[in-house]
C-alpha cells in the first residue's frame, strides 16, 4: 500500500427541534474536520446514528454534501441493516456517486449466528451489488452487533473477494483481537475503531482509523491515526466517555466545543444523557484538553 488510510471523522448526525436532520449544521461539522485534517468523513456509521436514517434522508444529505462541495471521494457511507437487498441498495447508491468506500456491518438482528452463515450475507450483497462493489471495508463492532467478525472468516472473505473486501474497521476494543487480525492481515486496510488502542495498532501496520473523537479533537486524533503517536489525553477522555451511553456523549461534547446545543439531540430509540452527565465530560475534557477549541 503506498498511501495509508488516515483519519476519517465518523460524522455525528445533529438533528432539529423536529426531529429532522439539520443537514446545513451537518456539513458545517465535515467541513471543520475536513480542515483540521481528516481525509474522509465518514456518513451514517455509529456515531452518525446510522441504523436510525432512512434511506430517503440518506440519499438527501448525501445530494447534499455534494453540492456543498465536499467530493464524493472525500466521503464514506455506512450501511448498517439486516436485509442484503437493503445493504446492496444503499451501497449502490454511494458507489454509483463514487464514493470513497463502503463501511459494511453485519446483519445483526439474528443472534448466534456461524461464520459460514454471515459469509452467505457478505456474498449476497456482493453478488447483488455485480460489478459495482469494490472498496468494501467490514465493520466488527459486536458489542453492538453481537455478530464479531473472526480472523478467520475475514480471511475468507478476502480470499474470495479480494477485489471487493479491501479493509477492516475493528471496534471491538479487544486489543488481543486487534493484535492478531493486524499479523494475519497485512495486505488490508485495518482501522482501530478504540482509540484507547489506535496508536499501538498504527505503529505495528493499521492504516488509521474511523474515528468518533474526531468530532471532537480531529487534530489530535489524527496524530495517532496517521504517525502512531501516544495521547493519553484522548485515551483518559475515552474511558470516561464510555461511563456514558457513547454516541450522546460524543454528541454532548460536539455540543460542547461548538457552543452549539442542536448536538445534544438524538433520535429515539437512543435518549439524551443527563445535564450531570453533559457537565461531568465537559468537566473531564477541559481538565484534560485545557480547551474548549477542537
Amino acid at each position: 500500500m503506498t498511501q495509508k488510510f488516515g483519519l476519517s471523522v465518523a460524522l455525528a448526525t445533529p438533528f432539529d427541534s423536529n426531529g429532522d436532520i439539520a443537514i446545513d449544521v451537518m456539513i458545517a461539522q465535515a467541513r471543520r474536520c475536513l480542515a483540521a485534517g481528516c481525509s474522509s468523513v465518514t456518513l451514517f456509521g455509529t456515531t452518525g446514528e446510522g441504523s436510525s436514517i432512512g434511506n430517503r434522508e440518506r440519499e438527501r444529505v448525501f445530494a447534499a454534501f455534494l453540492d456543498a462541495g465536499i467530493a464524493a471521494g472525500n466521503i464514506i457511507v455506512g450501511v448498517l441493516v439486516d436485509a442484503a437487498e437493503d445493504a446492496a441498495m444503499q451501497a449502490d447508491h454511494a458507489l454509483s456517486h463514487g464514493v470513497r468506500n463502503i463501511l459494511l456491518a453485519p446483519p445483526s438482528y439474528f443472534k448466534n449466528v456461524s461464520d459460514d452463515g454471515v459469509f452467505r450475507w457478505f456474498a449476497a450483497v456482493f453478488a447483488m451489488l455485480g460489478d459495482k462493489a469494490r472498496d468494501m471495508i467490514v465493520y466488527n463492532l459486536p458489542s453492538l452487533t453481537m455478530v464479531p467478525l473472526t480472523v478467520s472468516l475475514i480471511g475468507r472473505l478476502r480470499t474470495a473477494f479480494p477485489n471487493i473486501v479491501t479493509g477492516v474497521k475493528d471496534s471491538s476494543g479487544d486489543w488481543p483481537y486487534t493484535e492478531s487480525l493486524l499479523k494475519a492481515h497485512g495486505d488490508l486496510i485495518i482501522l482501530v475503531g478504540d482509540e484507547r488502542h489506535l496508536a499501538r495498532g498504527v505503529r505495528l501496520g493499521g492504516q488509521g482509523a474511523i474515528s468518533g473523537m474526531a468530532n471532537i479533537v480531529p487534530r489530535d486524533v489524527r496524530l495517532m491515526a496517521e504517525e502512531g503517536k501516544d495521547d493519553p489525553r484522548i485515551e483518559g477522555f475515552v474511558a470516561e466517555l464510555l461511563k456514558q451511553p457513547v454516541v450522546p456523549a460524543v454528541k454532548a461534547m460536539v455540543a460542547h466545543v461548538t457552543a452549539e446545543e442542536i448536538w445534544l439531540a438524538v433520535r429515539p430509540p437512543l435518549a439524551s444523557i443527563s445535564a450531570e452527565g453533559q457537565a461531568q465530560l465537559a468537566l473531564a475534557f477541559d481538565r484534560l484538553f485545557q480547551s474548549k477549541a477542537a
